[in-house]
């Protein structure tokens, strides 16, 4: 009994031994150290997040401006070779001209403008390129306008065909085309040359214009027809200005790939109806590596399209942009 009273006795007094005040002190204090540290580290996640975001705009741009610099000396080559003279371009290379400004001169451009043959050359560029260009797109507005909204049967197949026409390679219809060509009395002629192309332009720019226009609310359309609005007047005041950029964007595109086309022109066009690839390219053939005549017209041939691209630059991004962004 005694032993069991002393167990007794000493076992209350033993229990209060593990006391919970210092084992709650270190709990505490790391709960409390975050909050103590985390106004003082916000800053400097703020600093960090701005130092890696201007390093990465900084990187970016340091790559676009490489890829600037390389897309644009070869531009800068061609158009100093184009203002030095034969003897300079024979002797060094165009960096020269950096150094020595005593180089360059217009006496290349004032012989190659002298020429009949380049300055017609030219024109003929120019009476292929601008009636191509605006008759594709007005067809392929109207068709695309048609295959979008309007109901009439075989609408589907037809566009199905359009579709089709896609995957057609323009070398197939070469031979077939300058036969029908010769017997219409139209092989060797602007007029035929520009036929080609407007052909072989429309199913791309149907199919483009088309999906385009098929983006744009129905409920606008019904609108304006509950207003009383014929079709032309949808079209014209409605349609058209919703699609501008899709429209600019297939013009410059066109325009590009007619002005700076050489196998159809080679083909369908004579010495009197040829385009200045077809111009420089016999220039070449005759002349051997004329420096003083090539660069001059490479170049002329290369600004118009730079001139058009970048008077259309805005609705050319707006109309690659467009349905990016919902």
């Amino acid at each position: 009994m005694s032993g069991h009273s002393t167990v007794e006795r000493h076992g209350p007094s033993r229990s209060p031994a593990p006391s919970p005040a210092p084992s709650a002190s270190p709990s505490a204090s790391p709960s409390a150290a975050p909050s103590a540290s985390a106004p003082s580290s916000a800053p400097g996640r703020r600093r960090g997040g701005r130092l890696s975001r201007l390093l990465g705009s900084s990187v970016v741009q340091g790559v676009l401006i490489l890829v600037a610099l390389v897309w644009i000396t070869p531009l800068a080559g061609l158009l100093l070779s184009s203002l030095r003279s034969e003897q300079d371009n024979a002797t060094d290379g165009w960096w020269t001209a950096l150094t020595d400004p005593s180089q360059l001169s217009l006496d290349n451009y004032s012989a190659l403008l002298r020429d009949s043959g380049i300055g017609a050359a030219f024109w003929n560029t120019v009476l292929i390129s601008v009636p191509t260009t605006v008759l594709v797109v007005v067809i392929a507005a109207l068709a695309g306008y048609a295959f979008a909204w309007l109901e009439f049967p075989g609408r589907d197949g037809v566009f199905l065909v359009v579709v089709g026409l896609l995957v057609v390679p323009v070398q197939i219809g070469l031979l077939p085309v300058a036969k029908l060509f010769g017997a219409v009395g139209l092989f060797g002629t602007v007029a035929g040359v520009v036929l080609f192309h407007v052909a072989y332009g429309l199913p791309f720019a149907i199919f483009l214009l088309r999906n385009y226009f098929a983006e744009i609310p129905r409920e606008m359309l019904e609108a304006a027809r509950m207003d009383g609005g014929s079709e032309w007047r949808i079209f014209s005041r409605l349609v058209l200005p919703l699609g501008r950029p899709a429209i600019a964007s297939l013009a410059i595109f066109q325009f590009l790939w007619v002005w700076n086309d050489m196998l159809v022109a080679l083909l369908f066009a004579d010495n009197g109806s040829q385009p200045l690839t077809v111009a420089l390219q016999s220039q070449m053939r005759q002349f051997g590596s004329n420096i003083g005549v090539l660069a001059p017209g490479a170049f002329l041939s290369l600004v118009v399209p730079l001139v058009v691209f970048f008077a259309f630059q805005r609705h050319f991004v707006q109309g690659v942009m467009a349905g990016s962004v919902k």
